[in-house]
């Protein structure tokens, strides 16, 4: 079968961020499929028109889009509306049997369906995060009329999808009660390669022992977006209050994002900064695993709105496959399963 999988944000093992699609991919070329990713190219580039690869087998068409998590909504969604744009006029060119779009941003449904309805082939709608329940409970989204705009896209999508993917009970949940049926959504969580992340105590002395603050002390890490639903002010928090009492624990927060400045402001404001609370540059997945075999704990952080706990978090799984407990801020799904496993606070 050939497929076309369009995803804005596909990854590599050697780039920052989530490797989904590309395990995925690769897991559909082993079962004998041919699969096609059309995907953007976010760093700067000498012209804006597409260019192919070939990753194990996965052709990948890109298109240069600069795109930042540090950027402001509107900046954003020009970002997701120009995808949705070019992938469909690339996309309509190439044989498929089936289309797989994944979300977010839900603005990729909008080619995912034209191209499915003109070529006459099922699509399969994976949803990542719950948009735009989540961007509107957190008032990030507060035009009326672009709420309606991206409902309607929202239940347009559900309804022409033959299949729905869900990362987690939650969001399958609340997807059903959009008046989708139940048969039509599968559950796919986030996973994490569990050879790759079994501990190695080369990997981790490295890593101490190439931060001076840290050598042998406890460690609590956060690798992620610095965004606002993660709401890394309360790691701030955290650090101050271990601070006060005397703990020797270090926490380290690695990734980038739209709150990072104002973060290190509030960290130097408590004292905390370059002290117990440590920041870094995100890193490319396959350097992710070294610092977890140097963590004693590691960290989901989300901001208080119930809306955000149906989400599948990458470090949750990597935590887990690295056999760290986790500490989690939130309730939800992934809370139960620490508190029936007991595998984390």
């Amino acid at each position: 079968m050939k497929i076309i999988y369009l995803h804005q944000y596909f990854n590599t093992p050697e780039m920052i961020g989530s490797t989904r699609s590309y395990e995925i991919a690769k897991g559909l070329i082993k079962m004998g499929h041919e699969v096609t990713i059309i995907t953007s190219y976010r760093e700067k580039f000498k012209n804006n028109k597409w260019f192919e690869t070939e990753v194990e087998g996965i052709k990948v068409h890109w298109i240069p889009i600069e795109y930042s998590n540090r950027a402001n909504f509107l900046k954003r969604l020009n970002a997701f509306l120009l995808f949705a744009f070019k992938s469909y006029f690339k996309s309509i060119k190439l044989n498929a049997d089936l289309i797989f779009a994944s979300s977010t941003p839900l603005t990729i449904a909008i080619p995912a369906y034209f191209i499915s309805k003109k070529k006459d082939i099922p699509m399969i709608f994976e949803v990542r995060d719950l948009w735009p329940d989540i961007p509107i409970a957190m008032k990030i989204l507060k035009n009326p009329f672009l709420i309606l705009i991206a409902k309607w896209i929202e239940k347009k999508a559900y309804k022409h999808s033959s299949a729905i993917v869900a990362l987690s009970p939650q969001m399958k949940k609340e997807i059903i009660l959009k008046n989708v049926e139940t048969k039509k959504v599968a559950i796919i969580p986030n996973s994490s390669d569990l050879n790759k992340f079994k501990f190695n105590k080369n990997l981790s002395l490295n890593f101490r022992n190439k931060r001076l603050w840290l050598k042998n002390k406890p460690l609590l890490i956060y690798t992620g977006s610095f965004g606002k639903v993660n709401d890394l002010s309360y790691a701030v928090e955290l650090a101050r209050e271990l601070n006060d009492q005397k703990s020797n624990t270090r926490i380290l927060l690695i990734g980038d994002g739209y709150e990072k400045e104002k973060l290190i402001y509030q960290a130097k404001n408590f004292n905390v900064y370059n002290k117990n609370l440590f920041f870094e540059n995100p890193i490319p997945k396959n350097q992710v695993p070294a610092c977890y075999s140097a963590a004693d704990l590691s960290a989901n952080f989300v901001i208080n709105i119930e809306k955000n706990w149906s989400n599948s978090a990458n470090k949750f799984f990597d935590s887990l496959a690295a056999a760290k407990p986790i500490y989690l801020n939130h309730g939800g799904w992934m809370h139960n399963l620490v508190k029936k496993y007991e595998c984390g606070l």
